[in-house]
């Protein structure tokens, strides 16, 4: 069991990894450091769709995916639902 662990965590560090630590202002606002937008494509005016994950009924996690990207991924998942085999 703890091996599968291990596995899944070294997976999770291929993809996952602490890219930058922001800080919120007074107004709940913060500031994407460039370099992270410019490898995302993220422009001035770009939505983001804000995501969270909870564990034990507390928010632990946010996520911030392309707006777009997940409307495909929407159409995706609909479209394999909505096939006929």
């Amino acid at each position: 069991m703890a091996d599968s662990r291990r596995e899944k965590d070294d997976e999770c560090g291929e993809c996952c990894q602490v890219a930058a630590v922001v800080r919120v202002d007074e107004r709940g606002q913060m500031v994407l450091p460039k370099d992270v937008r410019d490898r995302m494509g993220i422009h001035a005016g770009d939505k983001l769709a804000l995501t969270t994950i909870e564990s034990k009924g507390e928010i632990c996690c946010l996520v911030l995916v392309r707006a777009d990207a997940l409307v495909d991924g929407v159409r995706v998942m609909i479209r394999a639902v909505t096939e006929e085999p």
